[in-house]
């Protein structure tokens, strides 16, 4: 059968189909993993069933995303989940855009503000975002650009802003996020159905 280069799409509902498909025997510790993972999201989640053909992908990605941080207070879930969020769209990872965007109304994320992560609109122009939440926005498009661009200015404003274990919880999670973008990436995995706003495609 010829190669068209056009990625096949599930005829059922349109939505595109991985590049591989999930082993049918997985080993009883990953499928444990699985459960846990399924109980937590409400979902099978196709990342964690194809990390599965290579055991020791599968058990060092799910101890990454056990570590990355939650945030301890209302804050705190706000700003890593507009980090999160604008990581995920400057990778333009469906599948992480479609994740991270269930927090949007827990943690009071605006159109307006999601409008600036799209890059639909000016950041000047909304000015509900604190200090810190704009650094951090900056920080994460900045490393999720290669090669990463961080000024010492901006390193300057950063580190006066947030403490050195409030970086590395910043960093470490914009990290995470690349890591799971690419992954999703290179290997076809679409979006999951977590949330119904098409971020990607800037339909808020």
């Amino acid at each position: 059968m010829k190669n068209t280069g056009k990625k096949e799409k599930n005829s059922n509902n349109g939505i595109p189909k991985a590049f591989i498909k999930a082993p049918k025997r997985i080993p009883l510790l990953l499928r444990i993993g699985l459960y846990i993972a399924k109980k937590e999201t409400g979902k099978d989640l196709m990342p964690a069933r194809m990390l599965t053909w290579y055991p020791r992908a599968a058990i060092g990605s799910g101890v990454l995303e056990m570590m990355t941080a939650k945030g301890k207070n209302n804050q705190e879930m706000r700003l890593l989940n507009l980090v999160r969020l604008q990581a995920s769209l400057i990778c333009s990872c469906s599948f992480c855009i479609d994740m991270n965007a269930v927090g949007i109304l827990k943690n009071g994320i605006t159109d307006d503000e999601l409008a600036v992560l799209q890059g639909r609109r000016k950041v000047q122009s909304v000015d509900t975002f604190s200090l810190r939440e704009l650094l951090a926005l900056e920080y994460a498009i900045s490393l999720s650009r290669t090669p990463p661009d961080l000024s010492g200015q901006f390193i300057k404003n950063l580190t006066c802003e947030f403490t050195e274990a409030e970086i590395v919880m910043l960093a470490s999670t914009i990290a995470s996020v690349n890591y799971w973008a690419r992954l999703n990436q290179g290997l076809g995995i679409p979006p999951a159905g977590f949330s119904d706003r098409c971020l990607l495609y800037h339909k808020c």
